[in-house]
């Protein structure tokens, strides 16, 4: 296939770039390479490459979008679309990355949400997620992926970074009263890889088997690392709403992917599993000795 990728900048992007890269030509874009929030650059870039499948990854985090809604809705709200319609008018098909932000987590300790839940987004960021879903299911046989607390190699986020800090002694403030379900990269990864060879369009939940808390993500870091006493000494439980900076959070929002069910395909290793397989790949086995 020809597969042009948007956002290939962001952790998702590159892993993408790097997988579809093994069998597929693909054009790797970044955002100085294209203005997603230019309908007739997107449409026009498009047209030239002649792909079969688009991957759209970019977007405005969830913070920024706060400081900046009007950016939000053009880069999470109305780009989604136009690589949409783009993608129809080249014959190609979508793929695009949405949020577990699109649900509002008012019904704690209820079942995960599933593609059959209603959306109630409570921030910027997940109206402006909400939108862009709008507009690309509104279209072709698009296919729409919602993903939670993605973390891997290169994230530069805390859920990438917490057992690197616990083991170098670091201290850090974790949320304890928000629970989601957690996503390993390579997971999400090959997954998307299973989806479009399947190539049935729609909207698919990804995610990795349970859900936690950050608390609870760090102290299982912990155990992986042999950390003993010392793992509380350095974990901060905070509340969410005495620690944020930004844009509230969802207090619960774990999901389960009916649409890979129905599908045929098996869910994701736990949430356990994939971080044990992730901190063994990323920490040398001095800094993880006990």
């Amino acid at each position: 296939m020809r597969v042009l990728i948007t956002g290939a900048g962001g952790n998702i992007g590159r892993r993408l770039t790097r997988l579809f890269s093994r069998a597929h030509r693909v054009a790797a874009l970044g955002h100085l390479d294209l203005d997603v929030t230019d309908p007739r650059a997107v449409r026009d870039r498009v047209l030239s490459e002649r792909p079969d499948l688009v991957i759209n990854c970019s977007v405005l985090g969830v913070d920024a979008c706060e400081r900046r809604p009007d950016l939000a809705h053009a880069i999470n709200g109305k780009a989604p679309g136009a690589l949409a319609r783009a993608a129809e008018a080249a014959g190609a098909r979508l793929l695009h990355f949405s949020s577990n932000y699109v649900f509002g987590g008012r019904r704690r300790g209820d079942p995960p949400y599933t593609e059959e839940d209603a959306p109630d987004p409570i921030n910027t960021y997940g109206i402006s997620k909400l939108e862009g879903e709008r507009a690309v299911l509104a279209g072709g046989e698009h296919v729409l992926v919602r993903t939670s607390w993605v973390f891997g190699s290169g994230g530069g986020n805390l859920l990438s970074d917490v057992h690197r800090r616990l083991a170098a002694g670091e201290r850090v403030p974790l949320i304890q009263d928000t629970w989601a379900s957690v996503t390993y990269l390579e997971d999400l990864a090959a997954r998307v890889l299973e989806i479009v060879e399947l190539g049935r369009p729609g909207l698919y939940h990804v995610v990795n088997e349970g859900h936690c808390s950050y608390l609870e993500f760090a102290r299982a870091a912990a155990e992986i690392l042999r950390l003993g006493r010392k793992a509380e000494s350095v974990i901060e439980p905070v509340q969410e709403e005495k620690f944020r900076t930004g844009a509230p959070r969802p207090p619960w929002t774990p999901m389960r992917c009916l649409a890979s069910e129905r599908a045929g395909l098996a869910p994701l290793r736990p949430w356990r599993e994939a971080l044990e397989a992730y901190i063994k790949s990323d920490i040398s086995p001095a800094v993880a000795a006990p």
